[in-house]
């Protein structure tokens, strides 16, 4: 246990090297940002929904529905930009710490498409590359579907692609908890002094089947996560809730969500809400929409005072945190730091991990 440079943190921190932690440094050409990727028009819309939702039978009503979520914003998804964003934060942060890696950028449903980076990369020379996913947590859709979205465009760019290694998701990692700690603050301190006190904190995250979450570590993650961010804001009373379900009504999510839950909190006379979407890295659509306009709207029907706290987007401490996950993965020696009573996440993955139910 130490003392950590994000303040008062206990780190766990793991140096022997099990089965699925990598053992010895390995040599890296680049670094691969793999995200969703999102529309940056109207055009874009409706054949960005189309890649979203291919193989699975979507009722085009539905996805036509989705699309006037779109039209509130333009057509435009910020993921887009947060990622150049972020990529722009990242390239300091690497270079004052003598990493020289060049840094990519692929996605699963819209351009830049991750089979076209990696044909970039491969005509570029790359040989080895470390992808960050962004995504924090396990889950079929949030961490074995983009390694299978990556296996898919190795083989697609052909022979003398890259090889590429996931860094581990970090929802324990003490820069992660510091940057949601921090924006917590910010939203606690949007309320007058002699009302904060009565607010509630209320975590989001995205909903996923229930077959899907129970072969991941999703849900304790997430209860993992939240904890350590109220613990860090001072927060004793909390809620995690859920966003954004989409598929079948017949099939069931995970629960509950957030407008059924503004609805239990007004039945206890709670008047101030603060929502953190501690499930999502950056602000896009589906943040922007099911809170910032749903819940925002029903929250001021339900008359309650709503704040929502923003995603760690380009933090300080949460772009430290790529790096030192970089700086494992490039050392013999790593220390893989972690909070609370999980120990950090594996390098690399189990071939039983994260189904999709």
């Amino acid at each position: 246990m130490g003392q950590s440079a994000y303040g008062a943190f206990d780190i766990l921190t793991l140096t022997s090297s099990p089965e699925h932690y990598q053992q010895g440094a390995r040599q890296y050409d680049a670094l691969l940002i793999v995200s969703f990727g999102g529309p940056e028009g109207m055009t874009d819309v409706l054949p960005f929904l189309e890649n979203v939702v291919r193989g699975r039978r979507v009722p085009r009503e539905r996805l036509l529905e989705v699309a006037h979520h779109y039209e509130r914003f333009g057509g435009v998804s910020p993921i887009n930009q947060q990622n150049r964003d972020l990529i722009a934060a990242l390239g300091p942060e690497l270079s004052t710490h003598g990493i020289k890696l060049p840094i990519y950028w692929g996605n699963r449903n819209w351009t830049p498409y991750l089979t076209d980076t990696l044909r970039q990369m491969k005509a570029d020379g790359v040989r080895w590359a470390l992808a960050f996913v962004t995504s924090a947590y396990s889950s079929y859709s949030g961490c074995r579907q983009y390694r299978e979205d990556i296996s898919r465009a190795q083989a697609e760019a052909g022979e003398g692609a890259p090889e590429i290694d996931k860094l581990r998701v970090f929802y324990n990692h003490p820069g992660f908890i510091a940057a949601n700690a921090d924006h917590l603050n910010a939203a606690l301190n949007q309320i007058p002094p002699d009302r904060r006190d009565d607010a509630r904190v209320v975590f989001t995250a995205h909903s996923i089947p229930l077959s899907m979450a129970r072969g991941s570590d999703y849900e304790v993650q997430l209860k993992e996560t939240s904890r350590l961010v109220a613990e860090r804001a001072g927060i004793t009373t909390w809620d995690l809730v859920y966003q954004s379900r989409s598929g079948s009504p017949q099939q069931p999510w995970l629960g509950p969500d957030i407008s059924e839950h503004l609805r239990i909190l007004k039945n206890q006379d709670v008047s101030e809400v603060v929502a953190l979407p501690v499930g999502f890295l950056s602000d896009h659509v589906e943040v922007l929409y099911d809170l910032d306009a749903e819940a925002h709207d029903l929250a001021a029907e339900l008359q309650l005072n709503w704040v929502r706290g923003a995603t760690v987007g380009v933090h300080p401490a949460y772009v430290q945190m790529i790096r030192e996950l970089i700086e494992e993965r490039l050392s013999d020696q790593p220390d893989r730091k972690a909070i609370g009573t999980r120990s950090p996440n594996h390098d690399f993955c189990p071939v039983d991990c994260c189904l999709a139910g």
